[in-house]
């Protein structure tokens, strides 16, 4: 894990163990941090899906939540699948990762801090090479030289999924941390386990129901969910317990 704040600056991964994890509420609480510690925070999705289903999309979610000074979407499709199999349905140009990683680092030139949030677990489909080859997430962080906030469940089945992201990330040198998308209001003897273990990788957890907050509150709750290494307070995981308990 990687835990100096300086080397979480420039352009930042934010992926998950799996879809419905948090992603999105971990970034806006991310961003809210950080933009409270003075950085100037861009947002980027590299590929927004389910767009014909009406409802906020992930970088107008974080921007309700924590105002970003910058948001960006490079590429929406209309179906909810990952973004390689959207475009093929919607019959729409795939996202080039190249393309991606150029209008990520535009936003690195103008920025302390560029949160890239992926679409569902690390090894989704997101767009094609220029050889016609699928690329991922993973791909883009080591394109960009990035390092990951990994977002994981709190419940049963969260220790596996996390090592293996973790594992992916440390097999392509991509130093990572994780973040509990959503810690319950009341615990049970997994979620106390499955803390201990994740511990030594541990960079926050947020509330359950964080993202249905007043923007105000979220964004002045955002740095006592997170630990000083994404621009947070949270630095005694004993105090922390012992509060929540």
């Amino acid at each position: 894990m990687c835990a100096m704040t300086d080397q979480w600056r420039g352009a930042v991964l934010v992926t998950g163990t799996d879809t419905e994890v948090g992603k999105t509420v971990v970034t806006a609480a991310i961003t809210a941090a950080a933009q409270a510690a003075g950085l100037r925070v861009a947002v980027v999705k590299p590929g927004q899906t389910g767009t014909a289903a009406a409802v906020p999309g992930d970088v107008e979610a974080v921007t309700r939540l924590a105002a970003p000074m910058t948001g960006r979407t490079l590429a929406s499709f209309p179906d909810p699948l990952a973004p390689l199999a959207a475009a093929r349905v919607a019959g729409l140009p795939p996202l080039e990762l190249y393309n991606a990683v150029d209008a990520v680092r535009d936003e690195v030139e103008k920025h302390d801090l560029v949160l890239v949030e992926g679409a569902g677990g690390l090894l989704v489909p997101m767009g094609l090479r220029p050889s016609g080859e699928p690329w991922t997430v993973a791909d883009l962080a080591v394109s960009l030289g990035a390092s990951a906030v990994v977002v994981a469940r709190a419940g049963l089945g969260t220790l596996n999924h996390t090592a293996l992201t973790l594992e992916a990330l440390e097999r392509r040198a991509v130093p990572a941390g994780v973040v509990i998308g959503a810690w319950p209001a009341e615990p049970e003897l997994v979620h106390w386990a499955n803390l201990s273990d994740l511990l030594p990788s541990l960079l926050g957890a947020l509330p359950a129901g964080a993202g249905a907050m007043d923007p105000g509150v979220f964004r002045r709750s955002a740095p006592g969910w997170l630990t000083p290494a994404l621009y947070g307070v949270l630095d005694d995981w004993r105090a922390w317990a012992d509060e929540i308990s």
